[in-house]
């Protein structure tokens, strides 16, 4: 197994991708802490994972939070080996519209809280024996292109991406590797209200599927598949990458127009 007894924190792990990482680490051996600010869906999580999991009802936003996320998975499993900094909020505004209180509540949800609890736990991968570990941001492909209307979003993505970097090259001699991982269009509840609220269901899934190269949108797991590879020992040499799971979406030169 992959992480087996290796104690992995994933936020935003009561549902959605967070879900999906949670149980692709727990079904490789990892103890999994289940933190999300929904205490239900982070101990329902927990529960079916047995156990080898805890559940931490936590806002990200909150300091406090982020200290007693990561002093519970110290108590509870002895040590933290990785992070998975997966909370987030979406947004779509004009960004003429788009005010002071939208832009604090995206940065500090998706940005702030993965600075801050990686700060966190850093300092406890480097105290503890042996010393080390894994941080896996979950950005997006909103982290290399754009869309109109998502200026916050934007940001707080590229700026996970760029955090991860800026950590990767500082600690690298220190055995922590930080990667971002950037995924395209997932089926998750986004998805599902996309297709809600196209007047036209089918033109709705044949414009996506024309614009994703494998003509599809891609499963929360293949996320957690690929998550579970960068906190793992098999991905010893690789730090400070932005890995795109899209599906081949940004590589394509232009978007195939809507009919």
């Amino acid at each position: 197994m992959l992480l087996e007894s290796k104690c992995v924190i994933v936020t935003g792990a009561g549902g959605g991708i967070g879900e999906a990482i949670a149980r692709v680490c727990s079904r490789e051996g990892a103890l999994v802490v289940v933190v999300d600010i929904r205490e239900a869906e982070a101990a329902r999580v927990a529960a079916s994972l047995g156990p080898n999991a805890l559940a931490v009802a936590a806002d990200v936003r909150r300091d406090g939070d982020l200290e007693r996320a990561a002093e519970a998975a110290v108590q509870r499993f002895g040590r933290i080996d990785g992070l998975v900094n997966n909370a987030g909020v979406d947004f779509s505004k004009p960004f003429l519209e788009t005010t002071p209180s939208d832009w604090d509540r995206v940065i500090n949800t998706n940005l702030r809280s993965c600075f801050f609890l990686s700060q966190i736990v850093i300092r406890r991968m480097l105290a503890q024996t042996p010393s080390g570990g894994s941080v896996v941001n979950i950005s997006s492909v909103h982290s290399i292109a754009g869309v109109p209307g998502a200026a916050p979003y934007d940001v707080s993505k590229a700026g996970m991406a760029g955090l991860a970097r800026a950590l990767a090259v500082e600690f690298a001699a220190r055995g922590i590797r930080v990667n971002s991982v950037s995924p395209g269009l997932i089926d998750t509840q986004i998805w599902r209200d996309l297709q809600a609220a196209a007047p036209d269901l089918e033109a709705c899934l044949a414009y996506w599927r024309s614009n994703i190269p494998i003509e599809r949108v891609i499963d929360p797991r293949e996320i957690g598949e690929l998550t579970a590879f960068l906190l793992s020992d098999r991905a010893s040499c690789i730090t400070g990458a932005n890995l795109i799971a899209d599906g081949g979406m940004t590589a394509r030169l232009l978007s195939t127009a809507q009919v």
